[in-house]
């Protein structure tokens, strides 16, 4: 054990020279390492906070909920699509059916899509702002927080009264400085009172909890405003249901469809004309783009660390040339053929740390600066680091591997007597 941890330490040793007394050579050397772990890790990196972020914004649909809509979210081909577009918009009249008869349920709410609106207050007005009429259990669905103000009553929800809860950015483009609560805003030519502003939602890649720019009205207010009975080619009104405490996600989509089926007075050989989503549908379809996503980067590093492993092999090869009369008298004095292979190995993934170290930095200044810039949360996890530390030393065993074991076989009387 002493001698190895002295083989260490001088493998370092003379890793350390290699870099001080040959830097250009070395730095060109570690470069195609250093491209290498950039690549492979720095995709990584990306794919796996682009991964966070979208994982994160479909936690806000809830794994204990169902969607009912005409479209499935797992995608199909164009014909089928075509077929899709034909289907029935999920409507009132089935949010009211799934509320009557599902049992292994625990909550649901239906919302609609109302268009992209006006909403003018005094002399200030924001154009094509998110409008959406809801059903009064919508806040406990997507659990509603509000900076200021409430959310509906339920006597305001019944009888469709005339207020509004604001998204954040909305109320502050609008109101600016001003407190919004109690002020009229004016929406398809209605004056609406704002009874709440919600809270900033913040940066949300894929939007689904993205209230900021959004306005919300009761949808028994929504009736009053627009026209909520079309069906349109591409879908504008979701249902969701959220299982009771205890029920599997696949007994309620079963009893969902049954429903669903008696609704729509679907008869036993016809098929379902709409889908019952859920969040794994969705998550799996990201999940091979990210395969992809990594693969790639993957497939541009290790071309570029097929040349990092020829150019530290060619520092091994000259190490050992340099030294050729060292390890002579190292074996004449005793050393065993492991002890030069484990030199020189060692010495070779020491230089490929290094080379990989420098990739990691380049990264993590890479992510800091990005994350400033772009405002989209990007991180160097611990296991990315500890992918590229392990990425060089597979790459320091692959470079150094022959010039060890070339290093090794020399004969010790031939190795002195060289020049």
């Amino acid at each position: 054990m002493v001698t190895i941890l002295k083989v260490i330490r001088e493998s370092i040793a003379q890793a350390l020279q290699q870099l001080a007394g040959n830097k250009l050579r070395t730095f060109l050397s570690l470069l195609g390492i250093t491209i290498g772990i950039f690549c492979i890790i720095g995709v990584q990196s990306g794919v796996d906070s682009l991964e966070t972020s979208i994982k994160s914004s479909f936690e806000q649909l809830g794994r204990d909920v169902v969607y009912i809509s005409k479209f499935p979210w797992a995608g199909g081909s164009e014909t089928e699509f075509r077929k899709w577009l034909r289907r029935p918009n999920t409507s009132y009249q089935d949010y009211k059916a799934i509320n009557k008869k599902v049992k292994s349920m625990d909550n649901s709410t239906f919302y609609v899509f109302m268009g992209l609106k006006t909403i003018q207050y005094q002399s200030n007005s924001i154009d094509d702002v998110e409008s959406i009429g809801i059903t009064f259990e919508y806040a406990d669905m997507f659990d509603l927080k509000f900076e200021r103000g409430r959310y509906f009553s339920s006597r305001e929800y019944f009888y469709g009264d005339n207020k509004i809860v604001l998204g954040n950015t909305v109320a502050s483009e609008l109101f600016g400085d001003l407190n919004p609560l109690g002020r009229k805003v004016k929406l398809f030519g209605r004056k609406l009172e704002v009874i709440g502003v919600l809270e900033k939602s913040g940066e949300d890649l894929i939007g689904i909890s993205d209230f900021d720019e959004r306005i919300l009205v009761s949808f028994e207010l929504a009736r009053k405003l627009t026209n909520l009975r079309t069906n349109a080619n591409f879908q504008n009104s979701f249902l969701a249901v959220k299982a009771a405490e205890g029920v599997s996600i696949d007994r309620l989509k079963d009893e969902v469809t049954g429903v669903m089926r008696a609704q729509r007075r679907l008869k036993p050989r016809q098929e379902d004309n709409f889908s019952v989503n859920e969040l794994s549908m969705m998550t799996s379809v990201f999940e091979v783009i990210f395969g992809s996503l990594s693969n790639m980067g993957l497939v541009v590093g290790i071309f570029a660390i097929i040349v990092g492993v020829f150019s530290v092999a060619n520092i091994m090869f000259v190490s050992v040339k340099e030294r050729t009369n060292l390890i002579g008298i190292k074996k004449a004095l005793g050393a065993k053929r492991y002890i030069i292979l484990l030199e020189f190995l060692i010495e070779s993934i020491i230089l490929c740390i290094l080379g990989g170290l420098i990739g990691l930095i380049l990264i993590q200044l890479g992510v800091v600066i990005l994350t400033e810039v772009t405002g989209f949360q990007l991180y160097l996890s611990l296991n990315n680091i500890i992918n590229g530390l392990l990425w060089s030393i597979c790459i320091g065993i692959l470079a150094g591997v022959i010039p060890a074991f070339q290093a090794s076989l020399m004969n010790p009387v031939d190795a002195i007597r060289s020049k």
